[in-house]
């Protein structure tokens, strides 16, 4: 017998033989059922109704969870302690829970790539059969590790009908609308489906069934636990969410959510209708948490402990001696130990995505064990691909060995996809301006992971181009890159702060490049660009000479980005470096771009320095650097100031003054910025000469839409600048 079968045999001996002293101590004790509902955040409540059933003394002889209920029902017959269960809760990020992508700083670089340029939320498939969209806003991917930490997974699969309590937790089958109640089977797949919130968290693919939260068609399983234990007394907390007021009932997401806890309320009134007279209902205070206030779990497991202590003379009647109470917890908890060693690894489930691209990421080796914290950061880093709906593992047991096998979910929607985005810009300086742009994603072209870009814009900036990736190795450590497109778009002129002409500035060109991924820092690249860029005159004076210009060159270019978030970063630091050198144009161009945040409680200090010139030679009109706009001399409008040899550095902190809504990563901030830069060879605003300065107050933070702000930017040389800007950059 293995190891990791003799653990468990002598496991399930002390469960039982634990379990049988403590019925036969009382051969007249009466079964008893738990029954924990359903409530979001407001369900934490339950973890205090335990704590105050264990100073009670009061065992359970069967156990019914729905949605949070679900979550708190499978930790604890797992083996878990109401108050290890405070300490889990506790350390959870529930703000970070609901968003599945890793920190930006663990995706791939190509995903890093795409995200800058669309909204995740954009993606939707398209093949032959038409366009197929995500399940939910939420995967759960982060979710499903979190309870795979709870109920110890890395210590292998717990099943189940395995557990020493019998345990029932109910879904609902979103295709019939019936009530599924998982009675065996994979624990934590059951929690996971018991909590899917239709629309917020995608349903669980589950023997040909799509599931969802069990809520929908029993919040509050009683009759479950009668006939699961055939219990003679139940305990049941409802920990719903009250209806809506009338007057509260007036959006979209409002008669949704009224619609939805209608349902929940009509079902749970079934339900309690069936108590008898020696059951105990138990419903904690739990007025001003809703069930999306995760961060006052402590709170709501303290109103649900005072609500069991309130009934605590009802429940005298079923409470047992230390002695027994202690031999029957003996026979549930499940004591540490450690993980066991793993002999093979096993990917299991890829169709088109190759096996290496799931390899490189694993940190676990034959021989090791598996430490929760390590494997999840793989699991996500794998996620951070952008490739898969979801990525778990389990550990099995099989012919004396014991195997680790990783699970990925390719996309159903995938792999080919459609992505957008959408900006919207405007300053009292040059008006405003506009773009929608689109495109079209093809992935895993090929056995090493190819993918091709068709993408456009439409607006104020009109664009069209095809991008093509190639790894050159399954686990994408070299690459080729290459570029094509045509673009058309608006340059202001500026002279003393004032709008003189504008040009309609055409460009064509294509790059190939070689590179080399940087682990997950990001890559170095050497390659040749071919450009040809077209000044026409629009409106105004003609202020740039004539330039219709083909140059190209070699360019050598590195981008680390180690922000923990897109835009608005909490921490991290970023470099973009690039080496341009036109041999039949006499000159080259260099771009240093160099970033850092850090926080300090709440506030966020941002650090920027960015130079751009010609070692060799003058940088032309027509591949001049620009200043000006957001965080880039923000007094001034955007590429107001052209010139060559250009040094910037900026400082700004930024004061956390709120919470996006789970599911949405990210904060609304109010910032006060100061910068510096001066301009060597200036080819627009010739007068300003020297060192110039801004200063800009602003609001923003990241919304489902991408980044967005509003604020005023001020310089002492008499400019000043009113802006507002929305979508992808």
């Amino acid at each position: 017998m293995s190891p990791i079968r003799r653990r468990a045999a002598a496991f399930i001996f002390a469960h039982f033989f634990g379990l049988t002293v403590a019925m036969a101590a009382d051969e007249a004790r009466p079964r008893i059922g738990l029954v924990l509902g359903g409530g979001g955040a407001r369900g934490a409540a339950h973890i205090g109704v335990l704590e105050a059933l264990e100073k009670l003394r009061v065992p359970v002889d069967c156990v019914a969870g729905t949605s949070m209920g679900a979550l708190v029902a499978g930790a604890w017959v797992a083996g878990m302690s109401p108050e290890r269960m405070r300490e889990a809760l506790a350390g959870a990020d529930w703000s970070d829970m609901f968003v599945d992508n890793p920190e930006y700083a663990e995706m791939s670089y190509r995903n890093k790539q795409v995200s800058r340029r669309y909204l995740p939320g954009s993606e939707s498939g398209v093949s032959a059969n038409g366009v197929a969209y995500q399940a939910g806003v939420v995967s759960g991917q982060k979710i499903k590790l979190f309870f795979n930490q709870l109920v110890r997974a890395n210590q292998g699969e717990r099943n189940i009908e395995e557990l020493p309590l019998p345990l029932s937790i109910v879904a609902t089958d979103i295709g019939t609308g019936e009530r599924v109640a998982f009675r065996d089977g994979p624990l934590t797949t059951a929690m996971r489906a018991s909590m899917s919130v239709p629309g917020l968290l995608a349903p669980v693919d589950h023997q040909g069934r799509k599931l969802v939260d069990g809520g929908l068609v029993d919040n509050l399983p009683i009759a479950e636990v009668r006939e699961r234990c055939r219990a003679d007394v139940v305990i049941a907390v409802n920990v719903g969410s009250p209806l809506l007021k009338a007057e509260e009932v007036g959006s979209l997401l409002t008669v949704s959510t009224q619609m939805v806890g209608i349902l929940t309320e009509q079902n749970v009134s079934r339900s309690l209708a069936t108590l008898k007279a020696g059951d105990i209902y138990i419903q904690p205070e739990l007025n001003g948490i809703t069930a999306a206030d995760f961060a006052k779990h402590a709170e709501a497991a303290a109103s649900g402990r005072a609500a069991t202590e309130a009934a605590a003379a009802k429940l005298a009647g079923l409470s047992v001696s230390p002695t027994d109470y202690a031999a029957w917890w003996q026979g549930i908890e499940v004591t540490r130990r450690s993980s066991p060693r793993i002999d093979a690894i096993e990917i299991v489930g890829l169709d088109k995505v190759n096996a290496g691209a799931i390899e490189r990421y694993l940190s676990v080796q034959p021989g090791e064990t598996i430490r929760p914290s390590i494997i999840n950061r793989d699991l996500l880093r794998m996620y951070g691909d952008g490739y898969y709906e979801s990525v778990d593992y389990t550990v099995l047991s099989q012919r004396e060995r014991n195997i680790l096998r990783v699970m990925p979910v390719e996309k159903r929607w995938g792999p080919d996809y459609a992505r957008f985005a959408i900006n919207l810009q405007a300053d009292n300086s040059q008006g405003s301006t506009f773009g929608l742009r689109g495109a079209y994603h093809q992935t895993w072209l090929n056995a090493l992971g190819g993918e091709m870009i068709y993408h456009g814009e439409i607006g104020s900036t009109n664009r069209f181009g095809v991008n093509y990736y190639q790894p050159l190795d399954v686990r994408q450590r070299f690459f080729f890159e290459g570029t094509a497109g045509v673009s058309q778009t608006r340059l202001n002129i500026y002279e003393n702060d004032k709008r003189i002409a504008q040009y309609r500035d055409s460009e064509t060109g294509f790059g190939a490049h070689l590179g080399t991924n940087i682990g997950l820092l990001g890559p170095l690249r050497l390659g040749w660009v071919q450009r040809h860029r077209y000044f026409d005159l629009d409106i105004g004076d003609p202020s740039l000479p004539t330039a219709d210009k083909s140059f190209s060159g070699w360019k050598a270019s590195l981008d680390f980005d180690q922000f923990d978030r897109m835009h608005f970063p909490t921490r991290g630091w970023a470099a973009q470096l690039s080496w341009f050198e036109s041999p039949g144009r006499n000159y080259a161009r260099a771009d240093a771009d160099l970033r850092a945040a850090y926080a300090f409680g709440g506030t966020v200090f941002n650090v920027r320095g960015r130079y751009t010139g010609s070692p060799r030679g003058d940088l032309p009109i027509y591949d001049a650097g620009t200043l000006g706009g957001f965080h880039n001399l923000t007094a001034f409008a955007p590429n107001q100031i052209i010139g060559d040899d250009i040094r910037y550095v900026g400082v700004c902190g930024e004061q956390i003054i709120g919470r996006l809504p789970l599911g949405l990563r990210g904060d609304m901030r109010i910032g006060l910025a100061f910068e510096l830069a001066k301009v060597g060879t200036p080819y627009s605003e010739s007068t300003r000469v020297g060192v110039l300065d801004s200063t800009a107050l602003y609001v923003g933070g990241e919304t489902p839409f991408g980044p967005a702000y509003v604020g005023f930017g001020y310089s002492t040389s008499g400019v000043s600048n009113l802006f507002l800007f929305v979508g992808t950059p």
